[in-house]
């Protein structure tokens, strides 16, 4: 890909702005001026890599060579002419022998002013925008727990420290069979005040302590934490890259993602025999989301996946299983995973669910830890 990419984008004839090519460059959609004879005129470097091929090649084609026969791309530009207005189409399948793999895109197109007969058109790959719909989707479910954590916090374990203490009083004077009811009652204020602890995890907004982590070491802490408990009858693969830069993050709580992750798989996959968790770390540059509390931009490169071949998660619940409450388990509370949406979304990452029966994926998208620039920008 050259740095020249998009100096074909101006259809005026005039020299481009450097600053426009440089800023078009560095847009991570595919971005492509369409001639009125539907030639290629220019593109940036995303629209080479988007369609696997040099700018200089693309010029020397028209648009309907790259893209499946009678696509709704072809007759949204011919829109845009018609109207001399923007059109915006969603969800749209540009998959073709020329563009092998997922090409599901928003399309995003508008008419050049020097040149109304030349169509801009932008694509947004649907990969990338779900990702962040989903990370939008978490934000809003964590901030929804954290509501409901202070306000049970405040509601509830008041009283329910009265109800106690009026149950000890009451076991003083009681016979042997009502001592069993007030014990009873005790026990079960307790138990709900430990399930008001555990949720108010969730209000604590205080700025992460991060700093450069090795994720490996702490897979391998939750490894061994698995394989002494609830993991020992299941087999647990390891498929790490050792180049793998460090991970900015707080260690003990990715400690309690992963175990989190790595329970919840080892009791889908119950007493199974050929139960296997494998978990993965790769580097996969791409994705670029908001840093919570900050205006800056962050590439997340790292992934790293628990994967199960378990029973999967039922398909009515996958699009809700980081909401609160929310469980495939008979006597689970459905806030382990809203923590894990949560924390990662503490870091500045993403946490998705992908499930089919005997192999469901739980995958995370994580910053690099940068040095300086990071100390800087998180103040630690």
């Amino acid at each position: 890909m050259t740095s020249n990419s998009a100096r074909s984008l101006s259809a005026s004839g005039s020299p481009p702005d450097p600053s426009a090519t440089t800023m078009l460059n560095a847009l991570p959609h595919p971005v492509i001026t369409v001639a009125a004879d539907g030639t290629i005129l220019g593109g940036n470097d995303a629209a080479e890599h988007f369609f696997q091929a040099s700018i200089p090649f693309m010029r020397r084609h028209q648009l309907s060579y790259f893209i499946p026969f009678g696509s709704p791309l072809l007759e949204l530009i011919a829109q845009v002419r018609e109207r001399g207005a923007p059109v915006s189409e969603y969800r749209v399948d540009l998959e073709s022998p020329r563009l092998p793999g997922d090409k599901v895109v928003d399309i995003y197109a508008t008419p050049l002013v020097e040149r109304p007969d030349c169509v801009v058109v932008m694509l947004q790959e649907r990969s990338m925008a779900d990702k962040i719909d989903r990370q939008l989707t978490h934000r809003g479910a964590a901030r929804t727990v954290s509501g409901l954590a202070a306000m049970l916090a405040h509601e509830i374990k008041n009283p329910l420290s009265g109800i106690r203490g009026a149950a000890q009083l009451l076991e003083q004077s009681a016979s042997d069979d009502d001592r069993a009811l007030t014990r009873l009652i005790t026990d079960e204020a307790d138990r709900i005040v430990k399930l008001v602890d555990r949720m108010e995890v969730f209000s604590d907004e205080r700025p992460v302590e991060r700093a450069p982590v090795n994720i490996h070491t702490v897979l391998d802490h939750v490894k061994r934490l698995a394989q002494s408990g609830f993991g020992r009858n299941v087999r647990i693969v390891e498929e790490y890259d050792p180049s793998l830069p460090p991970v900015l993050a707080n260690r003990d709580q990715l400690v309690q993602v992963f175990l989190n992750l790595v329970k919840n798989a080892c009791e889908a996959i119950g007493d199974a025999t050929d139960g296997e968790v494998h978990l993965t770390t790769a580097y996969r540059p791409g994705v670029r989301l908001s840093v919570p509390g900050s205006k800056d931009k962050v590439t997340l490169p790292l992934e790293f996946c628990v994967k199960d071949n378990g029973p999967g998660v039922p398909a009515d619940l996958i699009e809700h299983l980081f909401d609160p409450f929310v469980t495939t388990k008979t006597n689970g509370s459905g806030l382990g995973l809203a923590l894990v949406a949560k924390i990662i979304r503490d870091h500045g990452g993403v946490v998705e669910c992908e499930s089919q029966p005997r192999r469901t994926v739980f995958r995370i998208l994580m910053p690099a830890y940068a040095g300086k620039e990071d100390k800087a920008r998180f103040g630690f």
